[in-house]
């Protein structure tokens, strides 16, 4: 599957509800195809003592795609809440430095402009991204998924990175009181990056991510 030609059919068809459902659609089932890729063809990228990271060669892009999946103690409703989108992420993801929702295209979907800060003694610069991003029911929990967009100018002090499909699939467990928490990312941080360096940033952030998200939710 190409992701650019849907991406791009989307920029310039954005008030096209046909193209919208669209770009949805190959969004979800994208991201439900790598829900059921093959346990064989992970590797362990890196495991803390409740979350694990494994990675695979992408199929978008000349980089990784990366899993992560650990619990989290609450429901999906309110987890996804926090990680969409919103008036709460920014709070507690430590590697988001700004966030705003250029457009919100319906109750489930946005366009939204975001940055990162700076890792690995800015070995990694800080980075820009604009993203679709679709929030929408998945069995008995959700998925938050999204993909950038070529939108906007991208702001002189950093360079704009590209996110291909990617997305959290949240889901009850355990009666209901924890959520088993997936996400699946593959992030293109572009500019002339030791592989070494992507490897390290990306399995340390989203480890980080799960320690930050936990702790906003204890609040």
């Amino acid at each position: 599957m190409n992701s650019h030609d849907n991406i791009h059919s989307f920029v310039f068809q954005m008030s096209s509800l046909s193209h919208l459902t669209s770009l949805r659609s190959k969004l979800e089932e994208t991201l439900v195809s790598y829900h059921h890729v093959n346990a064989s063809e992970w590797n362990i990228a890196k495991k803390s003592k409740d979350v694990t990271v494994w990675r695979k060669r992408s199929e978008e892009f000349s980089g990784f795609l990366y899993k992560a999946e650990g619990t989290v103690a609450d429901t999906p409703q309110r987890t996804v809440e926090y990680i969409r989108p919103g008036p709460y992420r920014l709070n507690w993801d430590s590697l988001m430095t700004s966030m705003e929702i250029v457009e919100t295209l319906d109750q489930g979907s946005c366009v939204m402009k975001y940055t990162t800060a700076g890792q690995l003694w800015n070995i990694i610069s800080p980075r820009e991204f604009v993203d679709f991003s679709h929030t929408t029911d998945y069995e008995n929990g959700l998925l938050s998924c999204g993909v950038s967009v070529d939108r906007d100018e991208h702001k002189q002090d950093f360079v704009r990175g590209f996110n291909h499909p990617c997305g959290w699939f949240c889901v009850p467990v355990e009666d209901c009181t924890h959520s088993l928490l997936t996400g699946y990312i593959q992030t293109d941080l572009r500019g002339m990056l030791p592989q070494s360096a992507v490897d390290t940033a990306m399995a340390s952030g989203l480890i980080n991510f799960f320690s930050d998200l936990r702790q906003a939710l204890k609040m």
